[in-house]
């Protein structure tokens, strides 16, 4: 993305961007929040002709009182750098910083681990999607996908047609976050995949080229975020797990969440040794470590009797010196 700031920041904004870049950051989240903050002043310039730059990020992070904290202290972060970028640059007049607010900077929101019983009800309603009847394959194939792969919602928006293989079993996760990876899934989400692309191509009326999107929405070109994460929305709703309104309940990337820890348990009843499997968990969700990982590995009450389980036959193991299986 090329950033476009039309503020009388702009020339300032532009060169903090392009610095942050050499240095070897992605800055994309970053960028965003500076275009915003860009189009912020444009407006406030105009209202309040003696305004300053201190007064002007005070009132930018205010702007939005319903935002969580975590999110304004993360744009707050972005402002505070771009301040010592401008007290760095010769010659530069004196830059007064304002009060910066004490917010967290780590997000305190709980991720909604569904049970699969959760994941059969959604496919289910997906099936029973109409107008057009492509819907039903489509959206049954993008729960199944984030599902089956743990690969992140936007990731799954993105992928092109050349990027899956379902001979092989395998899809290739562009750059995103620092990381391309390949992502090896099981023979039967290749046929569930087969029969997906049959269903697009009926809906699009042309032959599929290698470049073209492999999630296509009413244009038969693309995929939105925001029409996407609204029908997994209402199919939440419809199967109970989210109310009509308010942020409770699951959003698309807890399917991420889930993948997880489903994962997880199973090599717990499995008896596989975590510690050596994590790692390749880390590597296949895209991590660029086991910290990255952790994140995803909610305690819920089937992982805390299994490790309950397996606790108590390494004690009665043991004490009595059998081998309890």
């Amino acid at each position: 993305m090329k950033a476009l700031f039309r503020s009388s920041l702009s020339n300032d904004l532009q060169k903090f961007l392009l610095f942050k870049r050499s240095l070897g950051y992605r800055y994309d989240r970053a960028e965003f929040t500076l275009l915003e903050f860009d189009r912020f002043v444009l407006k406030y310039a105009a209202r309040h002709r003696k305004w300053n730059l201190s007064q002007a990020m005070v009132a930018w992070l205010a702007s939005k009182p319903q935002r969580k904290a975590v999110s304004v202290s993360m744009d707050a972060a972005v402002l505070r750098q771009f301040c010592s970028y401008l007290r760095r640059r010769p010659a530069c007049p004196l830059v007064h910083e304002p009060l910066w607010p004490q917010l967290p900077t780590e997000s305190t929101f709980t991720p909604y681990v569904l049970s699969e019983g959760n994941i059969k009800r959604l496919l289910e309603l997906a099936t029973m999607l109409k107008r057009p009847p492509f819907r039903a394959a489509l959206y049954r194939m993008l729960l199944l996908l984030l599902y089956c792969t743990g690969i992140r919602f936007g990731e799954a928006l993105r992928l092109h047609l050349y990027d899956v293989d379902t001979h092989a079993g395998v899809l290739f996760v562009q750059m995103f976050k620092g990381r391309a990876r390949w992502v090896p899934f099981h023979r039967s989400l290749a046929s569930e995949m087969e029969k997906y692309l049959v269903a697009r191509q009926v809906f699009t009326g042309a032959i599929p080229r290698p470049d073209d999107r492999f999630f296509v929405g009413v244009n038969c070109q693309t995929l939105p975020v925001g029409t996407a994460g609204h029908a997994l929305q209402k199919l939440f709703q419809n199967a109970g797990l989210k109310p009509a309104r308010g942020r409770a309940g699951p959003r698309p990337y807890d399917l991420r969440h889930t993948f997880a820890v489903h994962r997880l348990s199973r090599w717990y009843s499995q008896g596989a040794d975590l510690h050596a499997r994590l790692p390749w968990l880390s590597a296949y969700m895209g991590h660029d470590d086991i910290l990255g990982t952790e994140t995803y590995l909610t305690a819920t009450p089937e992982l805390l009797e299994l490790a309950g389980i397996r606790l108590r036959r390494r004690y009665l193991q043991s004490s009595t010196g059998e081998n309890f299986q």
